[in-house]
């Protein structure tokens, strides 16, 4: 299904697990953007929180540092996300 709006296509396709591809495309169907439900846009960020401790975990483990404060540690996460 598509449907246009100022030179915007937005295209609705198939099925991926509980999700539903919803894509901006441009006048000659090349895909621009994304759009998500509210409920994905947050499962996702969610996700990714996740991953970004897995990594951080890691990359601490890896590097051997000496352990730190959590209430430090918190802090350079925090000043790190900007």
């Amino acid at each position: 299904m598509t449907v246009s709006a100022q030179g915007i296509d937005f295209c609705l396709s198939g099925t991926m697990a509980e999700t539903t591809e919803k894509y901006l495309t441009d006048s000659q169907g090349n895909r621009i953007g994304v759009l998500l439900g509210i409920d994905e846009y947050q499962r996702l960020l969610d996700a990714l929180e996740e991953l970004e401790s897995i990594r951080t975990c890691d990359s601490a483990v890896l590097a051997q540092d000496q352990a730190i404060p959590f209430d430090k540690a918190v802090e350079e996460i925090q000043r790190d996300r900007g």
